[in-house]
């Protein structure tokens, strides 16, 4: 099955200098457009910016080209395009500058930055090849080729480490084939900046959730009977909730923790609206149950 990843980016992304700029950047540019990156090593916006900027190049499969100067080394075309701060961008199309943008921004941005220059350049991005693994790693779940799906993943991963729906794709993948140790160690490698995006946040709050929900479910008559006797049993409902949440019933599991917050919400260290919150991340910020959730919390905590 071939991915596309691991093509041959090398000439598309390349470091220049004052005296080869010309060349490298204004030349090239009259048949492919060409991003001028001027950043410096010590430079910490740049070293966000880096990364997204390679990607963007390397996903238009050839449509662009970056080209990288260290304006500590080589000031001078800098100083001739009046670059004042850096992380500084400009994209050339036929032989001189187009458009451009200072500071780190989001990749979204620049995607469109680097559409915008090959629409101007006159050609068209190619597809893709991280969405194209991606799509085919989806096609090999849904026929049932778990090993198929985890090769591609890992591929992904090994080009580009800040592949976010590959790293949770591979990490369900294992919990799934009961490696929860497996799916933990995978996402603790990623980079802090990816452990932050929800989707894995989501994943971690899952895996948590489903640990927890493995001990409480051979509770559950017990612990509808201890409520039953007692309905401010906070401990009970707190522990029904999570098994409840791991049977698919997380609006029904979210009514006994706001019983709990509504009557005593700093019980045992904010337990219950803790516990809420992992609810909410392992649901995903817009999942309508959690946008209800999320209201009813705050009317309950500011009325």
């Amino acid at each position: 099955m071939d991915t596309m990843i691991g093509a041959n980016t090398a000439n598309l992304i390349m470091d220049t200098t004052d005296a080869e700029f010309g060349k490298d950047v204004m030349e090239a540019s009259q048949s492919t457009p060409v991003i001028a990156y001027f950043s410096a090593p010590w430079c910490g916006p740049c070293k966000q910016l880096s990364p997204m900027l390679e990607k963007v190049v390397k996903a238009a499969n050839g449509a662009i080209r970056m080209v990288k100067i260290n304006i500590d080394e080589n000031p001078m075309i800098a100083q001739q395009l009046r670059v004042q701060s850096i992380p500084a961008v400009f994209g050339f199309v036929g032989g001189r500058p187009v458009d451009g943008f200072m500071g780190a921004v989001p990749e979204s941005q620049i995607k469109s930055f680097a559409e915008k220059l090959i629409t101007m350049s006159g050609g068209e991005a190619g597809p893709d090849p991280i969405e194209q693994a991606l799509e085919q790693a989806q096609q090999a779940e849904e026929a049932g080729d778990l090993q198929a799906a985890a090769s591609i993943y890992t591929q992904i991963l090994n080009h580009d480490q800040t592949c976010v729906e590959a790293a949770v794709g591979l990490a369900q993948l294992y919990i799934n084939e009961g490696q929860p140790d497996a799916a933990t160690q995978l996402l603790d490698q990623l980079s802090d900046e990816v452990q932050k995006d929800q989707r894995v946040v989501a994943v971690r709050a899952s895996m948590e959730l489903a640990g927890e929900a493995a001990e409480a479910q051979g509770k559950l008559p017990a612990l509808q009977a201890a409520i039953a006797a007692d309905p401010d049993d906070f401990q009970a409902r707190i522990d029904l909730a999570v098994a409840l949440f791991a049977g698919a019933q997380a609006e029904e599991a979210m009514d006994h923790l706001f019983h709990v917050i509504a009557k005593d919400r700093e019980w045992n260290e904010d337990a219950a609206r803790m516990q809420l919150l992992k609810f909410f991340e392992a649901l995903g910020p817009t999942d309508p149950v959690t946008l209800k959730g999320r209201r009813r919390l705050s009317s309950i905590l500011f009325s």
